[in-house]
């Protein structure tokens, strides 16, 4: 096989991860409005799951990017894998004693595994080709992550949410028998999930040769520092432009259920609020990818993301102000600016930090505990005032990531340190 066959058929396997972590993380969306039911929980104590899951990367992000250094990309993804098989075993003993806490735990250990995917396959789809396409090869990987999240949607609700376990208008599940059969559909969600990820473990090992030989330059060294990049303000400033990025699109789907089943929006059942949110927000998002990544070929990539931050943010501002259809198709909207702003921003973090990318890479992964913080306040909000309100939220994230993306206009990108190998890491 010729060398560009070789990084071409490599890139379609990680491009796989994308999609696989996509799947998986979307499940939450529904999850919450499910176990919301079933425990009789307010929105903050919901959204509790996404505390859990996010703060996985919080914690575990330094310490993934400690492990990828020591066994190279590969190996690294195939513990990452391996922790999250485990973590879908684990929700097996947490509907059989209806434990919520033990829910939580399980979507803990699913991020941390999902946290080593990022840190590894991140700089790997970047690498895989010419630095000057590392925006397009990153942002059309993230194509395959918003089908996943698409996909993942439309399982997750057509399980979690079906119509026979939810009565419509009651928030919460009193019947012990259906609240049983409704813990049981969450059983059987995460048991496809299991399945789905142990045939990535086969195919990544039965491939790995063919990564390891199609990307040297991301063949972690031992001696990079994971660290390292917060001595760059670039880093730091992208870190906090990924927080507010993961916190925002987060908060929004996963009160977007319960805001498009509101009357006073669209009053839309559970399930089928759960198939608007994967057609349209999500949907909105993967259509968003595939035409981002065309347009990167021909517009710079801040300019792309500062136009895509502004009109997200102006959506936030009509949902904030406005009820009903208006407010409702708004929110789902927001989902096709999302599409661009987490491959544009970290890959331009990666083009100026000017240090390791592994080092970068597991700082980025860090901020994604955004993911954890900023859909509390949102819940907060929610059950302080209204669902409507808590958007501006997320308006006020979009418009800082603004400001990170007019910056990045101005400066220039700069070539990366190297490992302590002395081979250069992806320098653009």
């Amino acid at each position: 096989m010729s060398r560009a066959k070789g990084t071409t058929a490599a890139f379609a396997i990680v491009t796989s991860l994308f999609f696989v972590w996509g799947f998986i993380t979307s499940n939450n969306d529904p999850l919450i409005a499910a176990l919301r039911a079933i425990f009789k929980l307010n929105y903050t104590e919901a959204l509790l799951t996404q505390f859990a899951f996010f703060m996985g990367y919080g914690i575990c992000s330094l310490p993934a990017a400690w492990v990828v250094n020591r066994l190279g990309s590969v190996r690294g993804i195939m513990v990452a894998l391996g922790l999250m098989v485990a973590s879908c075993l684990l929700i097996l003993p947490a509907t059989s004693l209806q434990a919520y806490w033990l829910v939580l735990v399980a979507l803990f250990v699913m991020a941390s595994g999902i946290t080593g995917l990022q840190v590894a396959a991140n700089p790997l789809a970047a690498a895989l080709g010419t630095p000057e396409r590392s925006h397009f090869r990153l942002t059309f990987a993230q194509a395959f992550n918003s089908l996943g999240v698409v996909l993942g949607v439309h399982l997750g609700a057509n399980i979690m949410l079906d119509q026979s376990l939810f009565t419509e208008g009651e928030a919460h599940i009193t019947d012990p028998v259906i609240r049983v059969a409704a813990l049981g559909a969450v059983n059987h969600a995460f048991l496809i999930i299991a399945g789905l990820i142990a045939l990535l473990m086969l195919t990544i090992w039965l491939s790995h040769r063919r990564i390891e030989e199609a990307a040297p330059t991301v063949a972690f060294g031992s001696g990079a520092s994971v660290v390292a990049a917060l001595s760059s303000p670039w880093a730091l400033f992208g870190a906090v432009a990924i927080f507010l990025y993961v916190g925002a699109e987060v908060a929004i789907s996963s009160v977007m259920i319960n805001f498009l089943n509101q009357s006073s929006t669209l009053g839309l059942p559970l399930d089928e609020a759960g198939a608007y949110l994967a057609n349209f927000y999500w949907g909105g998002a993967l259509v968003g990818r595939f035409i981002g990544s065309a347009l990167l070929t021909r517009i710079k990539a801040p300019t792309l993301l500062t136009l895509a931050t502004v009109l997200a943010a102006a959506l936030c501002l009509t949902v904030t102000l406005t009820n009903g259809p208006i407010a409702g198709y708004a929110a789902l909207a927001v989902g096709l600016f999302n599409s661009i702003m987490f491959p544009t921003i970290f890959s331009i973090t990666l083009e100026r930090a000017g240090v390791a990318h592994s080092s970068t890479a597991g700082l980025l992964c860090v901020a994604i505990v955004g993911g954890a913080l900023l859909p509390l306040l949102v819940g907060r909000i929610a059950d302080a005032a209204s669902l409507e309100l808590s958007f501006v939220v997320p308006l006020i994230a979009y418009c800082v990531i603004a400001v990170f993306a007019a910056s990045a206009r101005r400066a220039k990108p700069v070539s990366a340190v190297s490992d302590a190998t002395d081979q250069p890491v992806l320098s653009h």
